[in-house]
């Protein structure tokens, strides 16, 4: 199959030129055709002129735990750096491969890093927008002959210059099924990780067995991702971390007592269906503020203050069903998203 999104027609030589004509002769000094290379390079202007060490910067911040992942991250921004540097001094430097794989349970931060590690691209001008575009399988594959590369290079279409970040991408692949598309899909992207690979970025994200056995069964989408970075997952005191800066980038505040009944909330909720670490914290948040705004709603105060409307208190946390011990299990309601939260 012959894919060409992108690329560009070969041209020829001479094909700027109106007419041919007889080469004129200059006198072109030997140093003025080949300019010296400089003998040093400035780390820190670079530094300076990039910014990506604010990136960096938030992504410690922003980001709990997670130490192996924020490594990784900076040492693919360090070598990007230096290849910059060495091209200044006159070194050759191939460009690296950048397509990546990213593993790890639901909520574990994949979506946030892939964000940052956008910007450090986007810095160090390897890509030229720091978009990120995100899809699935639905996006890429259709359900008929014919459908899926349309849809497939509309979404490139969409990513080139940026990242493109396929959740769940073992699902592109269903060898069990001989008429699915996927397989299409998969040879599209195959060829524009490798003949595209200066303009755009392919993160492919989801659980770690699943996505090992994914680029098992397909060793040419294997060959072209140079980093695998896998997401630990986060423990309660980890997590307790993540619900504290959520509070506070929210403007609200654990009462007496609420942060250890919010402790024991997370105590219950990783041992139940469908936790997602992260986003189950956000949330029960969510869930939280929900029930405090109905609690001062029904209190018919004439004013509240603004500790009272920063305030989660212990009840607003007991009401979830994790604390009814007669909820049959997976019945819980607060891991799915209050209207309007994302």
């Amino acid at each position: 199959m012959s894919f060409e999104f992108g690329m560009r027609p070969p041209r020829s030589p001479h094909s700027h030129l109106a007419a041919a004509s007889e080469p004129e002769e200059y006198d072109v000094d030997e140093e003025e055709a080949e300019p010296e290379a400089a003998d040093s390079a400035d780390l820190q202007a670079a530094l300076t002129q990039t910014n990506v060490l604010e990136v960096l910067d938030q992504l410690d911040r922003e980001l709990i735990a997670l130490v192996p992942v924020k490594t990784r991250i900076r040492e693919i921004a360090a070598l990007l750096l230096i290849d910059r540097l060495r091209a200044e001094v006159g070194l050759a430097s191939e460009r690296p491969s950048l397509h990546m794989s990213f593993t790890g349970n639901p909520g574990t931060g994949k979506t946030t890093v892939a964000l940052k590690m956008a910007q450090v691209l986007y810095r160090l001008g390897y890509i030229e927008e720091p978009r990120v575009v995100a899809c699935t399988r639905d996006d890429l594959v259709g359900q008929y002959v014919g459908h899926t590369a349309p849809k497939t290079k509309e979404v490139l279409r969409r990513a080139y210059g940026g990242v493109l970040f396929i959740d769940e991408a073992y699902y592109l692949y269903k060898p069990e099924n001989e008429r699915d598309y996927g397989g299409e899909a998969i040879e599209i992207l195959l060829q524009v990780m490798e003949a595209e690979r200066d303009k755009l970025v392919v993160i492919f994200a989801g659980y770690k067995d699943r996505m090992d056995d994914f680029f098992r069964s397909n060793p040419g989408l294997s060959s072209r991702v140079a980093h695998h970075i896998d997401f630990p997952d986060y423990d309660v005191d980890e997590l307790m971390e993540i619900a504290n800066l959520m509070m506070a980038n929210q403007n609200y505040v654990f009462g007496a007592g609420a942060e250890e009944t919010f402790r024991a909330y997370l105590e219950r909720r990783v041992h139940r269906p469908r936790f997602a670490h992260g986003r189950s914290v956000r949330n029960a948040i969510d869930r939280s503020r929900l029930r405090q705004a109905n609690r001062l709603f029904g209190e018919d105060a004439t004013t509240l203050t603004r500790d009272e409307l920063m305030t989660i208190v212990p009840d607003d946390i007991l009401a979830s069903s994790v604390f009814a011990e007669d909820r049959e299990p997976g019945d819980d309601d607060d891991d799915l998203p209050v209207l309007g939260a994302m």
